[in-house]
């Protein structure tokens, strides 16, 4: 860790119009000595637009807090997603069954599925490849196709579709920044991206209940086979692969009591969620954890003994660790829906106002020592539980266990490359998620 300089006494001599623009720049740009310094010094630090938490028990209590610190700012931009409601019963029951349908017990096949086509990408690169959009991208929309069920579409429109609306809900807020004019246009952008993918939704719902009603007639007419079928898989340790199906397929095959409120348009809503929450996600993070293991040559040896071996959790260790340093944001953000005092009877003690932008700085918090001893140590095995890299609280990420093998999985299968090298570093072209990354491999 380089020596700190004073964050704070620059930002006290700072104009007050000019405060939260400076932090919102070192959060980009120098977010763990700038958090560091808040730890230490000014756990909370309140700026004209937005207060910023730091400490580890802070975060996790207004992360525990949803009714209080909410979700409003999502409301706009995510229509009626689960995920945009706090802690009711459309977002109970809905993560509920979206958890249900998201068999963890699917998850050795989903990982064998990363690992299928993310070495077919590579193979096919023959030894060099701007990773980002053909893989960092692609792989996570070919399990959007294969196993969520999204098919019947070219993966340029389900990337754009993620892109737009991730950037449009996470990076176009009021404390973002954005010109008036750079607003508007990822305003527009999402909203032409929403009507195409909500139109793409209700052609994929009515074929897919097609084929469902086909194949109950189907499976009627050779009910006994089917049973001697199923028989014979239970039989054989049920190796039956489960990607012969798909989350879509699932949904509108189970049969719901009306009091749940999931009928079709309900379960339309809930395919599009889990597209807009696998890609761009899912390749920032790919791209930064690659990025920070090709940089360091003693990590890069490490990681590539580890992907060698059988037993995957030593690598994938290594990836969730580069993400403590490196995660998709340094924060979340919420808005108060009513007074709140944070760290009450503490000296860092401090109310926060009805209607207040806060800034949870999730990545300070897996930097605070109530987390993890010797925090600013690369050090592969720490537990995940102090892990925020998935969210925490009610809005964790609905994905996590499918993320929790794609995202080191999609790492390894490029570690394990020979003689794997960066062709410069990673270009954002000015945007929030990276755009280019060359590598190249013998």
């Amino acid at each position: 860790m380089s020596e700190l300089k004073d964050y704070l006494q620059i930002f006290d001599a700072t104009p007050e119009q000019e405060k939260f623009p400076l932090v919102y720049g070192w959060m980009q740009t120098q977010a763990l000595d700038f958090f560091k310094q808040l730890r230490e010094r000014r756990p909370i630090l309140v700026t004209p637009d937005a207060t910023i938490i730091t400490l580890f028990e802070d975060v996790r209590d207004m992360l525990m807090l949803p009714k209080i610190f909410t979700v409003a700012l999502y409301k706009p931009k995510m229509a009626d997603y689960l995920m945009a409601h706090d802690d009711d019963a459309l977002h109970d029951r809905e993560k509920a069954i979206m958890h249900a349908m998201l068999n963890r017990d699917d998850l050795p096949l989903v990982r064998e599925l990363v690992a299928k086509n993310a070495s077919r990408i590579l193979d096919d690169a023959k030894g060099q490849i701007e990773i980002v959009e053909n893989y960092c991208r692609g792989v996570p929309a070919s399990i959007v196709q294969d196993y969520f069920g999204l098919d019947g579409v070219d993966p340029k429109d389900l990337k754009r579709w993620s892109f737009w609306t991730q950037y449009n809900t996470f990076h176009n807020q009021p404390f973002s920044l954005n010109s008036k004019e750079k607003y508007e246009h990822i305003e527009k952008q999402h909203a032409k991206a929403s009507d195409e993918l909500g139109k793409y939704i209700i052609g994929l719902m009515i074929r897919k209940t097609l084929s469902v009603k086909l194949g109950e007639a189907k499976n009627k007419f050779f009910f006994v086979w089917n049973c001697i079928v199923k028989a014979y898989y239970w039989i054989t340790a049920r190796k039956v692969d489960k990607l012969t199906d798909n989350i879509v397929t699932r949904m509108l095959s189970a049969s719901y009591p009306q009091q749940l409120d999931f009928g079709i348009e309900r379960q339309g809503v809930n395919a599009g969620g889990l597209l807009i929450g696998a890609i761009e996600t899912t390749s920032q993070a790919v791209a930064q954890s690659i990025e920070m293991i090709l940089s360091d040559r003693l990590l890069l040896d490490k990681a590539e003994e580890a992907a060698q071996k059988k037993d995957t959790s030593d690598f994938d260790n290594i990836v969730w660790e580069t993400l403590r340093y490196v995660p998709i944001s340094p924060f979340v953000f919420r808005q108060a829906a009513k007074q709140y005092t944070v760290a009450k009877g503490r000296p860092h003690e401090t109310t926060i106002e009805a209607g207040a932008h806060v800034i949870i700085a999730t990545q300070s918090a897996m930097f605070d020592t109530y987390a993890y001893e010797n925090p600013d140590e690369f050090s592969p095995d720490r537990t995940f539980y102090h892990n925020f890299i998935f969210g925490y609280g009610s809005h964790e990420c609905l994905g996590k266990y499918v993320g929790m093998v794609m995202i080191p999985e999609m790492v390894r299968q490029v570690i394990l490359r020979r003689n794997i090298k960066a062709e410069g570093k990673i270009d954002y072209d000015d945007k929030p998620f990276p755009t280019f990354f060359n590598l190249s491999w013998e």
